[in-house]
């Protein structure tokens, strides 16, 4: 078994489980965004907290394993695969977007949101469909 293939295989296991979290959270805050019990809502910040900082070693690790694998495709390969400089770009969308939790989960954790749960289930389907475009992108790898 190559080290390629190991590489590939931990970076798809990290970023299955940093997705499981990214689809979650935002689940979450629809929930937190319609309540108005203090227990509840004490609740879903402990479960917010958790799972936030439970799936960003995921997102460090799926990070570490995708440049480990650039690494060893090489220099020339990586000038060439215009899809993967796509890629990337939406990656680091996904990046702020995660950096972005947790403001929203600073901005429960002190009683200050103000956006609606509407707004937390459109913001919970913007990663389905990075996700979607990222995952096309790396199996058909179109010439661009």
């Amino acid at each position: 078994m190559s080290v390629l293939l190991i590489y590939k295989a931990l970076h798809v296991f990290f970023m299955i489980a940093w997705f499981a979290g990214i689809f979650y959270l935002p689940r979450l805050f629809v929930y937190h965004a319609m309540n108005e019990e203090k227990a509840c809502s004490a609740m879903l910040k402990i479960m917010e907290r958790r799972l936030l900082l439970f799936v960003t070693p995921f997102a460090l690790l799926t990070a570490v394993f995708g440049v480990l694998m650039i690494v060893e495709y090489g220099r020339e390969w990586f000038k060439h695969s215009m899809w993967l400089h796509y890629k990337l770009v939406l990656v680091i969308i996904l990046y702020l977007y995660h950096a972005y939790c947790f403001q929203l989960l600073a901005d429960f954790k002190h009683d200050r949101n103000k956006r609606s749960d509407r707004f937390y289930r459109i913001f919970n389907e913007l990663p389905v469909l990075v996700l979607l475009t990222i995952v096309f992108l790396a199996i058909t790898k179109p010439s661009l």
